[in-house]
């Protein structure tokens, strides 16, 4: 990447790409990367706006990130709430169960982390967890599955009756991505710790997997609680477009004072209402 020193001393673009040559820098990369940069910051400011909004009126948000394993929900929520106040925001990402919890009604745990009034909270994975995830690795019944099943849309017209803004994103990857994203974990020590042993069975298991991501969509997704599918094997590009699905979602003060391009790009978020023909979700 260049550094600003050098950006500076650079006047035409012949000398930007004789420093890029001379730097052996690939300057198409780096010039989507800093509009990349530009375009986050403008969003993320446009959510503060939001954010301000949310706990003037006393809005209660719930956000939840879904997806296959290593389709980028965790770097999206970074960017989320890289500049969000604390205080009245937070992202929840629950370990498995405790011995307590597993006697317990399935939603207990998640009903005490929702958003207060004035807060928006972030979901790293959900109860959504028994519609997909637990039932493919054997971690439930199938008793259990189909009981949380039965109960799911109740559970969300309720809290959409009681006045909770749910935003549902399925973040979706190809086979062949995920599996380049895996081998990147396992190659840097940085990122190992992101890798377990779920991981190890996402590429045996994939078609399982669409097999009971594809009912829970048939079962959950409704008019009240949409599912919200960002579809790109771009990382950078699925944090800036659920980025501007969710500010395009309030009509807050200030909105569009940046610039900024609100509109999402309908080939990458869309609503499920048609069968996705770039990968198989």
């Amino acid at each position: 990447m260049f550094t600003a020193e050098q950006l500076e001393s650079v006047k035409t673009r012949k000398e930007l790409v004789a420093l890029a040559k001379e730097e052996g820098i690939n300057l198409k990369k780096s010039l989507k990367r800093a509009k990349y940069e530009e375009e986050l910051k403008l969003l993320q400011t446009e959510l503060a706006l939001l954010q301000e909004y949310i706990e003037e009126k006393q809005l209660r948000v719930a956000i939840i990130f879904e997806g296959r394993d290593a389709a980028g929900k965790g770097g999206s929520i970074k960017r989320f709430v890289e500049h969000l106040n604390p205080k009245i925001s937070g992202v929840v990402a629950l370990s498995k169960p405790t011995d307590i919890e597993r006697g317990q009604w399935y939603f207990q745990r998640y009903i005490e982390v929702l958003p207060n009034r004035g807060q928006i909270k972030f979901f790293d994975r959900s109860w959504y967890n028994r519609a997909v995830v637990e039932p493919v690795m054997g971690f439930c019944t199938e008793k259990q599955y189909e009981i949380f099943m039965r109960q799911l849309p109740n559970f969300e017209h309720m809290l959409y009756e009681d006045g909770i803004h749910v935003i549902k994103f399925w973040f979706d990857i190809s086979k062949e991505e995920q599996q380049k994203r895996f081998d990147a974990r396992l190659g840097n020590p940085l990122k190992e710790w992101k890798f377990s042993p779920v991981d190890l069975k996402g590429q045996e298991l994939w078609d399982k997997f669409t097999e009971y991501k594809e009912l829970m969509f048939t079962e959950t997704h409704t008019s009240f609680s949409p599912w919200i599918i960002v579809e790109t094997n771009d990382k950078e590009e699925a944090r800036l477009e659920s980025l501007r699905y969710v500010l395009s979602r309030f009509k807050y003060p200030g909105k569009g004072k940046t610039k900024v391009d609100l509109k999402t790009n309908p080939n990458v978020v869309y609503r499920y209402f048609r069968k996705n023909k770039k990968f198989d979700l």
